[in-house]
């Protein structure tokens, strides 16, 4: 890995020490995990990925999505949830079957209340995310779009990922295999908006350096997707520019 540094001679490049990339790097994930698979069936999974446009249009509408944040906070019946949220229980047994079909909610257990048996419903999932892929042939490829600094083809890779997870977490959970994961987010704060291009001159060499050290062309083992992004950060969070150990005579970082 190599940073810029300024000199009187112009750009040079040296070699990062591996302690200050680690202080950089606010937060790395590389781990395996067993997609979506429950150790108990009392636990629900932290996401689940909409892949069906059933699902999706489900999700989305405001009534339902009401009940799914209800049951997220407590599992609970159709009697319940109306003296919870003031609405008849006949109103409500209509959209939570059609939320359960979905496959958004499931049954929990069933409890007798006299004559009656009750059916406790809880969430599938704490957090969903929509696949792109559910749009069909309108769903955006990457290989589509020429322009590769932009927003657009920013957001045809990170569909692009979520389609491609979705799928490998399926196949995952179906054959009750580990699938290797990793991600890895930082921060970083540039002085000049000229700097950016810079900035992903270096990243690509970098990322380019390291591929091709660990990249085996012989056949055999797995091929892994590599997906890199920069993009800037939304109002208010918190960009934490960390300062270089280099310095040159200027004492610029």
């Amino acid at each position: 890995m190599f940073e810029a540094v300024e000199s009187k001679g112009g750009r040079v490049r040296r070699a990062v020490p591996l302690p200050t990339l680690l202080d950089v790097l606010t937060n790395i994930i590389v781990h395996t995990s067993l997609a979506f698979m429950n150790d108990s069936q009392t636990d629900v999974a932290s996401l689940q990925v909409l892949r069906e446009p059933d699902g999706a249009a489900a999700l989305l509408d405001p009534e339902r999505r009401r009940l799914v944040e209800a049951l997220q906070e407590t599992p609970d019946s159709a009697a319940g949830l109306a003296r919870r949220l003031g609405e008849s229980r006949q109103r409500l047994n209509y959209h939570l079957h059609a939320l359960e079909d979905a496959g958004l909610i499931e049954l929990q257990e069933e409890r007798r209340r006299g004559n009656c048996v009750e059916r406790v419903l809880r969430v599938v999932a704490r957090r969903f995310v929509l696949d792109p892929g559910a749009l069909g042939g309108l769903a955006v490829d990457p290989a589509e779009l020429t322009d590769r600094f932009s927003a657009s083809y920013l957001i045809a890779l990170a569909a692009r990922a979520i389609r491609e997870l979705a799928d490998l977490i399926e196949r995952a959970a179906r054959g009750r295999k580990r699938l290797a994961t990793g991600g890895i987010e930082t921060q970083l704060r540039l002085s000049r908006p000229a700097d950016f291009r810079v900035f992903l001159d270096d990243l690509s060499e970098a990322v380019a350096e390291v591929v091709a050290r660990h990249h085996d062309e012989r056949g055999g083992g797995r091929a892994f997707r590599v997906l890199v992004g920069a993009y800037p950060a939304p109002e208010g969070a918190d960009a934490r520019a960390q300062p270089s150990e280099a310095r040159d005579e200027g004492g610029e970082a």
